[in-house]
């Protein structure tokens, strides 16, 4: 079994360049950690690479939802609704300490996209498909019960609602988890390793694929019998290399976008999926501890694909979205305190607007061997690869022996719990043993949310730096970025703050006064000289104010 610490990276390098791989994954998404957590679980010898961390992408940049996609119903796509709708339910059996149930209101406006009839008909429709549990069917409300379900709905256009549920996760959190679990199951997995080129063999197919590491800035060949590119919006860069040409099907990238505004500046009671006034499309609110966050956006993007920031027309869209629909809260741009973009890599179709573009995923099959993965939603990512799987183990035939069926639907993720009783048992638990070191219950609460029961590592780790450390919050990043950086491969404070934790999206205003501190902490763990220490600060410090970059004045650090 291999870990997954960046202290071996060493290691981890070796065994890259002396073993030939059965399958060789390339993005560390969750379409890619999913493909290598489930070939891995059926028998094969596989390794992931991923060129920046983990879910730097796309997948630490969605609405970190696990839905089903009601507003797919419009479209007609009752084959994804389906699919989708039926996966909430197994990711959130494999990892509900970080997919958890979530209300949503969806009130019912004069000249919204439904009216109360398709609305009460979709939302059945919707609990159908999906084979919702009876407790989390969808109940339609009066004019009155809507409002007082939320009172900061506006009334004056409204015509009633409907309560559904969806699960709320973090979708760079899913994706490690994905990634941990296949490392435990023998998979070896690395970030900062970037695929340049392949060289193909007498058969122009892919034989060997040239590498380089950005951590110890050397290259490397990797061998591996069959590969997929799992780069989503990459994915169209990967297929022209070398003998890899575009079919008429090809990408199209769209840029979604969401804001965070204090709780107390947006208060809801629960999220509420509301229509758009000016486009009659349909965007999020999602209260999340003390923050409160809106999106999305949807438009064609044609920029560089490594860095889509929020523009100030994105904002303006969303600050108007909210404003139309909960009237009295008269949010501004200098409200908002934080703020995501990510990429969508959609299936183009001529003549078609993005919000109308399919979400449904495909597969394309290069002259030179190489199996590209691309379309899809967050919550299908499982799914999904079961179908790309099932093409690589086709594909192997007779090279591999012993290889078994998915086994993914029914895998614990991380530090997963078997129900809902037993998380709780042990939040409290935690809860009692910790209060000598200063833990309150919400605490242990918010760290459970996002390691499961490896919260029992960073506790531990809490303990012993009790003697030395007085600060409970301090305490607490340091035993997380310890444990980050021996459990979870960060190599820097871009990867602890923002792909492990989420608090550059979700506690900005918070962390401003630890970052260095925890740099610091970094710079003695791997030993940095002062120029690989400012470097790891100053590429923190681009993300940190490029979240606020649309705002009038805001400060760009000097690099």
């Amino acid at each position: 079994m291999n870990d997954f610490s960046a202290k071996s990276r060493k290691e981890h390098i070796r065994q890259l360049k002396d073993t030939e791989f059965d399958l060789l994954v390339i993005g560390g998404g969750i379409t890619g950690a999913g493909i290598a957590l489930d070939a891995v679980t059926r028998g094969l010898k596989v390794a992931l690479v991923e060129k920046k961390d983990f879910a730097w992408g796309t997948s630490s940049r969605s609405t970190k939802l696990i839905h089903g996609g009601l507003r797919y119903l419009k479209q007609l796509e009752i084959g994804l609704v389906r699919e989708v709708g039926m996966e909430r339910a197994v990711v959130y059996r494999n990892a509900m300490h970080i997919v958890r149930p979530e209300k949503m209101l969806l009130p019912i406006i004069i000249g919204g996209s439904l009216g109360k009839t398709m609305s009460s008909f979709g939302l059945w429709v919707y609990d159908f498909l999906a084979d919702v549990d009876s407790e989390e069917k969808r109940k339609m409300l009066t004019v009155k019960k809507t409002a007082k379900t939320e009172p900061l709905l506006r009334t004056d256009v409204l015509k009633g609602g409907g309560l559904y549920y969806e699960y709320r996760s973090d979708d760079a959190r899913l994706t490690i988890e994905n990634i941990k679990t296949a490392v435990r199951n023998g998979a070896l997995c690395l970030n900062y390793i970037e695929v340049e080129d392949f060289e193909l063999d007498a058969n122009n197919r892919i034989e060997q694929i040239r590498v380089k590491d950005h951590i110890g800035h050397e290259n490397l060949i990797i061998r591996a019998k069959e590969v997929v590119n799992a780069t989503g919006p990459w994915v169209d860069t990967l297929r022209v290399k070398k003998g890899g040409r575009l079919s008429n099907r090809k990408l199209h990238l769209t840029k979604g976008v969401h804001i965070v505004v204090p709780y107390q500046k947006l208060p809801l009671k629960q999220s509420v999926y509301f229509d758009v006034e000016s486009d009659n499309r349909m965007v999020f609110a999602i209260p999340r501890g003390n923050i409160t966050y809106i999106g999305t956006t949807d438009t064609t993007y044609n920029q560089d694909i490594g860095t889509p920031t929020a523009d100030f027309s994105d904002v303006e869209y969303i600050l108007n979205a909210a404003n139309f629909i909960f009237p009295s809260v008269n949010l501004k741009v200098e409200d908002v305190i934080s703020s995501w973009a990510g990429l969508r890599p959609l299936i183009h179709e001529e003549g078609k607007d993005p919000s109308e573009l399919s979400r449904k995923d495909e597969i394309f099959y290069g002259e030179n061997g190489l199996i590209s993965i691309a379309g899809g939603k967050l919550t299908g990512y499982r799914k999904m690869s079961e179908r790309v799987v099932d093409v690589v183990v086709e594909r192997l035939g007779g090279r591999v022996k012993g290889v078994g069926e998915c086994k993914t639907e029914t895998l614990g993720l991380g530090g997963y719990f078997k129900s809902e009783k037993e998380m709780e048992k042990f939040i409290i638990a935690r809860t009692g043993e910790s209060k000598q070191i200063g833990l309150k219950q919400k605490d242990v609460h918010a760290l459970v949310l996002k390691y499961g029961k490896e919260t029992d590592l960073i506790i531990e780790k809490a303990f012993e730096l009790y003697p030395t450390i007085k600060d409970v919050e301090k305490r607490i990043h340091i035993a997380e970025l310890w444990y980050s950086i021996h459990h979870e491969m960060s190599h820097n404070l871009s990867d602890y703050l923002i792909r492990r934790t989420g608090r550059l999206y979700f506690e900005r205003t918070e962390i401003e006064a630890v970052k260095t501190y925890l740099n610091d902490c970094l710079t003695k763990e791997f030993s940095w000289d002062e120029t690989e220490s400012n470097q790891s600060l100053d590429d923190f410090n681009q993300e940190y104010f490029s979240v606020v970059a649309f705002k009038e004045g805001s400060k760009t650090p000097s690099v």
